[in-house]
């Protein structure tokens, strides 16, 4: 099972920080889309999860799988992923010339300039954004944030692999 897990683990964690290389480390930062791209890329990531449970129910437990077991493989893959996710973050963020969130908070700053906001609520978030920039500086800040982005798409995908692949042994067998 470890085999399986960091072999599916490790393909998640390669798409998901490949994706992050190509659309980050160009420079071109799409921040309106941004989101968008970055969690439909862990979803796919993340999908890994679906093939490495039913994989191991139906070639070594005998088509059969608890609930608990296959969501436990999902957690620890999650865990994998969301590592390889958090270091790619951690280099890419270290070794470029770009300021992330400097470049982020330009653009926010732009567009809640740009909204119809009283000019109380745009500087209250802004300054809401400068203190999270700050804090953001902290590497165990940064680290923890960035496991966050990740960990409950993980986490949810674990949830529904799990309940969608259980399969009660037939009577008479024991149960995996």
């Amino acid at each position: 099972m470890k085999k399986i897990i960091l072999t599916y683990g490790i393909i998640g964690g390669i798409i998901v920080s490949a994706m992050m290389w190509l659309t980050l480390g160009s420079g071109n930062h799409d921040f309106d889309n941004g989101m968008w791209i970055g969690y439909t890329t862990m979803v796919i990531a993340l999908s890994t999860i679906f093939f490495a449970i039913k994989g191991f129910r139906d070639k070594h437990l005998h088509g059969s799988i608890t609930f608990g077991k296959a969501f436990l493989m999902g957690l620890y893959i999650t865990l994998v992923v969301s590592t390889l996710y958090v270091a790619s973050w951690m280099v890419l963020s270290s070794v470029s010339d770009q300021d992330f969130m400097t470049e982020y908070y330009e653009h926010e700053k732009a567009k809640l300039e740009g909204s119809d906001m009283p000019a109380a609520e745009v500087e209250a978030h802004l300054q809401e954004m400068r203190e999270f920039g700050e804090m953001y500086k902290n590497p165990v800040v940064k680290i923890g944030f960035t496991y966050m982005e990740i960990l409950p798409v993980g986490l949810l995908i674990s949830l529904l692999c799990a309940a969608i692949l259980k399969r009660r042994a037939p009577s008479g067998e024991a149960r995996a």
